[in-house]
């Protein structure tokens, strides 16, 4: 009968499969990070591989203040806007429409259209309005202010990160900090140059607006009339100065026709005289106010405004449908390339302020890199020389699995595009003894039951279910821990809690599910050896030894 069972077929070792297939995975996708050079290897260029975050490779990092009061105003000028099209194309007469203190008001001329501008003031978001006489007062209320401050600051993320991605960089990093704050980190910015393009692209609000020209305002300023804004402003104007000359203002309608809200393409192009320009296209609304302005408005002139300066103003020749038009002006090809970026990303609904700049130089990274990767191949040799000292082929064993678990670490990053930072190396450091932590669990298991006379076999089974269980409690807590760090983390923080939280995952496919198949494979062959010195770092004495074979193999 025990004849029989010996040579009955082994059940299948899943677990070794599963080890082997954790060791040719982290192999192959960790392999292109360790040769982030593109240009001497340019094999692995297009490979996915770990980004290098700004405290290894060095970069730009800025720390922006958002003004989300001034989004608040730029949104009663956007109702503005939208009061004159609406009365405009229902023929409703108003007269004085203006905005003061975060307030609109204007005058209605025919009472008998008070249901229509109840209508448009309903479709508005947020709108409060009162009546005083023929008088209408309009003012956003509360919550309607704080959703768009909240909505400034979540769309100037937004924006910034569109932006640095058209421009083409790997990786950058943008994130809140504080209330009104912004972190913009963008590793590998390494040139001057680059970081004056970069800081300008960022923070331009690319406000692009269509005003019309007050041609009767216009034609005294040219026949040398002195007018100051204030005059201008009675005439529910704005003096703006020309991009190429601040010192030339033209007079403007202050209520926008058109903003840059309504454009869904930008792209760098040239003008018919080989001039840089950008050429635009506006959604179906843009298209239809741009038409309808343009053709009540010929021979007249429709200024290009960019941030409360002229970049152009054109004569209306004929009425403009189609929704597509071209910016032209004093650009240099990098100017229009960027400007299309932005004008593509869309405009911030507030401005944006520098108030910190640091630059970390390519030097500095790779000082921190050496650093970090001496502390890693230290710690990771002295781990590795105790481990096989202290538990001999059970000590090789786990350190094999401490290898493939970085080669895990590595590779699951990796695949994600993960940014790798010096927090992040640090985490990896903590992963080593960790993972180092389980497999001595369960070694001093084995040991255990070695010592209690259970021989191998079962040694292996009950050392594994014992200190899996506690392997588990105390990895699932660490695991809880990383999240909330990463959910609540910003930056650095982010960084490590996601090379500890990977570690964590690849510590127990290594130590838990992959040693113990090596030990189910490798289990007869160590229970008739007898030599536990060897293969456990333990020698028994004539009290502990092992049991005669038969339970085992009538098992």
């Amino acid at each position: 009968m025990a004849k029989i069972h010996a040579n009955a077929q082994k059940p299948f070792n899943y677990r070794l499969l599963a080890f082997i297939f954790a060791c040719c995975f982290g192999i192959f996708f960790s392999i292109p990070s360790f040769f982030q050079d593109s240009t001497q290897y340019p094999f692995f260029t297009d490979k996915k591989k770990i980004t290098l975050g700004l405290d290894l490779q060095g970069g730009l990092s800025l720390l922006l203040d958002v003004n989300v009061n001034e989004a608040v105003h730029n949104q009663y000028v956007s109702m503005l806007s939208e009061i004159k099209y609406q009365t405009d194309k229902r023929n409703i007469f108003i007269n004085k429409l203006k905005m003061q203190n975060n307030t609109i008001s204007f005058v209605l001329f025919d009472l008998s259209k008070e249901e229509d501008i109840n209508t448009i003031m309903s479709k508005i978001d947020g709108a409060v309005w009162n009546k005083n006489g023929n008088i209408f007062s309009i003012t956003l209320d509360e919550q309607a202010i704080k959703k768009v401050q909240k909505n400034a600051l979540d769309q100037t993320i937004f924006t910034i990160r569109n932006r640095l991605s058209g421009f083409g960089l790997t990786e950058p990093n943008v994130l809140r900090e504080g209330i009104n704050q912004i972190r913009v980190e963008m590793p590998g910015a390494q040139s001057e140059e680059e970081q004056k393009r970069l800081i300008k692209l960022i923070s331009q609000n690319a406000q692009l607006e269509f005003m019309a020209v007050d041609e009767d305002l216009a034609r005294r300023m040219m026949n040398g009339e002195t007018i100051t804004d204030e005059e201008a402003t009675r005439y529910g104007d704005v003096l703006l100065p020309y991009a190429e000359n601040g010192l030339i203002k033209l007079p403007l309608k202050a209520i926008p026709i058109l903003d840059g809200h309504s454009i869904v393409k930008a792209v760098a192009t040239r003008d018919e005289n080989n001039n840089d320009a950008v050429s635009f296209q506006l959604d179906s609304k843009g298209a239809e106010i741009f038409g309808d302005f343009t053709g009540r408005n010929v021979k007249k002139r429709l200024a290009i405004v960019l941030d409360k300066h002229i970049i152009s103003a054109p004569s209306i020749n004929q009425r403009i449908g189609g929704g597509s038009g071209i910016i032209t002006g004093h650009f240099d090809e990098k100017a229009t390339y960027d400007l299309a970026i932005a004008l593509r990303s869309g405009a911030l609904l507030a401005p944006v302020q520098v108030i910190e700049k640091r630059v970390v130089g390519p030097s500095l990274g790779a000082d921190s890199i050496q650093a970090s990767v001496i502390a890693l191949v230290a710690g990771f040799i002295l781990v590795v020389g105790f481990m096989i000292v202290y538990y001999a082929m059970a000590g090789v064993f786990a350190s094999l699995a401490l290898i493939i678990n970085l080669f895990l670490i590595i590779a699951v990053m990796a695949l994600f595009n993960a940014t790798l930072t010096l927090p992040g190396m640090a985490g990896i450091v903590l992963t080593v003894g960790m993972a180092v932590d389980a497999n001595i669990i369960i070694n001093e298991r084995i040991r255990e039951g070695l010592r209690a006379g259970m021989g191998v076999i079962k040694s292996l089974r009950v050392g594994y279910e014992n200190a899996s269980r506690a392997i588990f409690d105390a990895n699932i807590t660490s695991l809880i821990a990383s999240l909330l760090l990463y959910i609540y983390g910003t930056g650095v923080i982010k960084g490590f809690a996601i090379t500890t939280g990977i570690g964590i995952l690849a510590s127990i496919v290594t130590a838990i599910i992959g040693t113990h198949g090596i030990y189910l494979w490798l289990g007869e062959r160590i229970e008739k050896s007898k030599n536990t010195a060897f293969w456990f770092g333990i020698k028994l004495d004539s009290t502990q030894r092992m049991p005669a074979n038969k339970s085992n193999v009538r098992k």
